[in-house]
């Protein structure tokens, strides 16, 4: 039975549900109010003031001082307005099957779209989806704001949803295609049509059609010029996936379209210095803060550039490369200047010239994988000496063969084919016998290359590759013995900036290219710092350094007064040809500058064979000089002297007898003790072999030097005098 208390209680609960329904609906009816009485107060943007808005936040890009613009983004911005009837069908369906494919049936904002994109945006604690529609992004190019808050936000989408009510569908795709970024200086599909394939917006085909839409989204990182052009291919190939998918183009029309193949015309759209680069630093900048940032942030950028070098190094390399294109067929070239202390970059010369169509120069061949060929050895003789190895260890210098598949004279063991076979050769054709290894890398030699990356381990090699930034040799399984002879890819600014590890003493900085980055208020979002870290001993480093810029050493290959000679400054430097002709380069340093030059073809066709020394080295003594400038003269660090025990780490390679220096070491170990069973090392008895043949033929004159002998080209052969089967003997450039 319901006494009077609990009745109370219940009317007393009554009353107060009612009155705080009463308080919620006032407030409710409050905030609606308020809600409308903004929305109506927010006006729809000028859409016709598209250049004003975006020079007053335009991103620039200056030199180290600050002062010098290298690229202003909206500097001499192109674009040409053209109503929806002039936009080719194709590109009105493929910007909407990848950036907004509901566009004709949502109000202007989809809600799903944004929910998803949040979660995805949560998972992965950044900003890897947008979830924007079509009306969302005209109102944020009008509005240019980049700011990533809720009040914006809410802001965009009451926009959108008015722009959806007052604008037709088809006016609203027009701005948006007018005003879409498309790289370089280029907006608008019109300019980009004019600018990629020399025609009208209204005459694109649908591949060409395919291509625009996949550009908005990274115009830089997806430029049909840039390094990326992979990327853009598979986003090309998913917008006419999903044109597919929502029925615009049939199965044939995408499977025909995919496999076609474009070509776009000079790349006009930039204007500006130093733009390789600028558009490495603005890559970097759009993944970083986005396209959005880049575009509407007013940033302010300065980099690590010297432009007074920059402009140096550009003339050089432009005029040695034409010159070289005449002389040695090798039509480009490319150069990288860094500070080792720091690892800031001072100059980026990514062609012989950005605009020239020839090559074409706007391919930034700085950046590009290439095959280093010898000036990979002196990060395996870095590893070598690490072990223990020293400049002055003895290793002989005479056709050997490598593969354990093949006895001493080429012939297969078993079942093994003779092509497994591998003797390399010199690139003089000449066989010295017992060089020290300070002989051997001033004068790149391969045999006794190779036989130290054996003895060095492929594992370890590959690790000092790693830790000394050269991000492109990876499983050591991918690689054999060739990987001293540049049978690795790597790119010209890691592999410049690897070197700068010698030069500073064993310690490693990440190559940068930004010392500080403020937005339109001036705020700091990003300032320089040194990211070093000690990866080879200061001992090991001033080896290397010894041994590089001994000239003494590599006279009997490259003469007293080559272009690797400085008189009395001291200059460390190594020059590499791949076996094809194909690739040339030097890289050369002091304590406080690398600079690094690659020289060939785009293409990756063969140059006339010759040699780095004869086709890149002058263009590089000049690039050199302009980096030291007049500077004072630096010393590298002196190296200790060598401790080691054994007479062969010592250079004496008379003590015990004429043997492979397998007979006096382990090669993991080699001043530890002597080997027990020197023969089961499946490289001895091959080696052995080959420097018993070489004593055979040779007067043994241990206290003087023994001289070169006759070795065999490409083209001949080395033969098993009591029979055995005749094997090639490869050759690699100096």
């Amino acid at each position: 039975m319901t006494t009077n208390v609990e009745m109370r209680k219940k009317k007393a609960q009554k009353k107060l549900l009612r009155e705080a329904f009463f308080i919620l609906t006032s407030l409710g009816v409050v905030v609606v109010a308020i809600m409308i009485g903004w929305v109506a107060t927010l006006q729809l943007p000028d859409f016709n003031n598209f250049e004003n808005r975006s020079i007053a936040n335009s991103t620039k890009i200056y030199d180290r001082t600050g002062k010098i613009v290298l690229y202003n983004i909206h500097d001499n911005v192109r674009r040409t307005e053209v109503s929806i009837a002039d936009i080719s069908l194709y590109i009105q369906q493929a910007t909407i099957s990848i950036e907004d494919a509901h566009f004709y049936e949502h109000n202007g904002f989809r809600p799903t779209s944004f929910i998803r994109a949040a979660i995805a945006n949560v998972l992965s604690g950044g900003y890897s989806q947008g979830g924007s529609t079509i009306n969302q992004q005209v109102v944020k190019n009008a509005l240019l704001t980049r700011e990533k808050t809720i009040s914006r936000k809410l802001k965009e989408i009451v926009l959108s949803l008015k722009l959806d009510r007052e604008v037709p569908k088809d006016t609203i795709l027009q701005i948006y295609l007018n005003e879409s970024p498309y790289g370089g200086t280029l907006y608008g599909v019109e300019e980009a049509s004019l600018s990629f394939f020399n025609k009208h917006a209204k005459e694109i085909t649908l591949t060409e059609a395919a291509y625009l839409a996949a550009l908005p989204q990274s115009p830089t990182y997806y430029s049909p010029y840039g390094k990326h052009r992979d990327a853009l291919e598979k986003r090309k190939n998913l917008v006419l996936e999903r044109m597919y998918e929502l029925g615009y183009i049939t199965e044939a029309q995408k499977n025909d379209s995919q496999a076609e193949s474009v070509v776009f015309e000079r790349d006009v759209s930039n204007s500006g210095k130093a733009l390789h680069f600028v558009m490495y630093i603005r890559e970097y900048l759009e993944q970083q803060y986005g396209d959005d940032a880049i575009q509407n942030g007013g940033l302010k950028v300065v980099t690590t550039i010297d432009y007074e070098l920059q402009k140096s190094l550009e003339e050089i390399v432009k005029v040695g490369a034409l010159e070289n294109a005449k002389k040695y067929k090798a039509t480009n070239a490319a150069a990288v200047a860094i500070d080792p202390r720091n690892g800031q970059i001072l100059a980026m010369v990514g062609s012989r010239d950005f605009f020239d169509t020839e090559i074409p120069g706007q391919y930034n061949i700085a950046l590009a994988e290439r095959q280093p060929g010898s000036s990979f050895k002196p990060i395996v003789y870095a590893a070598a000496f690490e072990r223990g190895y020293t400049p002055e260890t003895v290793l002989f210098d005479v056709p050997t063969q490598f593969s354990t598949a093949c006895d001493a004279y080429g012939n297969p063991r078993g079942n093994a084919d003779a092509s497994s076979c591998y003797m390399p050769g010199n690139y003089d054709e000449l066989f010295r016998g017992p060089v020290s290894l300070r002989d051997a890398l001033a004068q790149s030699l391969n045999v006794p290359a190779v036989k130290l990356l054996y003895l060095t381990g492929l594992n370890n090699a590959v690790r000092l590759a790693q830790l000394m930034g050269l991000s492109t040799i990876q499983d050591p399984a991918r690689y054999g013995l060739s990987l001293v002879l540049g049978g690795g890819e790597v790119t010209l600014l890691e592999l410049t900036n690897a070197y700068g590890v010698f030069a500073n003493n064993g310690i490693y900085n990440p190559p940068q290219g930004i010392l500080e980055v403020r937005d339109g208020d001036d705020t700091v979002l990003e300032k320089f710092t040194k990211k070093e870290k000690e990866v080879l001993s200061e001992s090991v480093s001033s080896l290397v350094s010894s041994v590089l810029s001994d000239n003494s050493a590599k006279i009997p290959a490259y003469g007293a007064n080559s272009p690797l000679f400085f008189g009395d400054r001291p200059v460390a430097s190594k020059t590499g040809t791949t076996n094809d002709y194909r690739d040339v380069w030097v890289i050369g340093y002091t304590p406080s500058v690398v600079v690094g030059m690659w020289g060939g073809n785009n293409n990756n066709s063969p140059i006339d064979k010759k040699v780095a020394g004869f086709v890149l080295a002058p263009i590089w003594h000049k690039a050199m000089v302009a980096a030291i400038g007049t500077s004072t003269v630096e010393y590298f660090t002196n190296p200790l002297p060598n401790t080691t025990s054994k007479p062969i780490l010592h250079g004496d390679y008379c003590s015990g007898g004429l043997r492979t220096i397998l007979a006096s070491v382990i090669k993991d170990n080699p001043d530890g003790p002597y080997p027990t069973n020197p023969t089961g090392d499946s490289q001895y008895s091959n080696w052995d072999v080959a420097v018993q043949n070489w004593a055979s033929r040779n007067t043994v004159h241990c206290s003087t030097p023994v001289e070169p002998t006759t070795g065999t080209t490409t083209q001949s052969t080395s033969t098993d005098p009591n029979g055995g089967v005749e094997i090639p003997i490869t050759n690699v450039g100096l």
